[in-house]
């Protein structure tokens, strides 16, 4: 495979998890006022119940953390492997 089609396949990749990670911000944001609104309603009604939502509201916060955490990784290291493939481009022009 060309090293100019594997940049473009990577640029795809890079977009689209671009794009998966703007998704996941925007579901934390407002999993951040569901849970600001759980933990109201437990600290007010004191109840088993509210308590409960609070937990699933609080995990389900941990768990976007989490999906955001390995969306940036993956970015990450597909940046880095599109820098790779862009020294090997330019050292295969430089040397032809």
């Amino acid at each position: 495979m060309s090293i100019e089609r594997s940049l473009n396949e990577l640029r795809e990749r890079l977009s689209r998890a671009r794009d998966d990670l703007r998704i996941i911000e925007e579901q934390l944001l407002y999993q951040m006022d569901v849970l600001e609104e759980a933990k109201t309603r437990m600290l007010v009604s004191e109840t088993p119940l509210a308590d409960k939502e609070h937990r699933i509201a609080r995990d389900d916060y941990e768990n976007l953390m989490r999906a955001r955490a390995r969306a940036e990784i993956a970015i990450a290291e597909l940046q880095q492997e599109q820098d790779r493939l862009l020294d090997r481009m330019l050292g295969s022009t430089s040397s032809g």
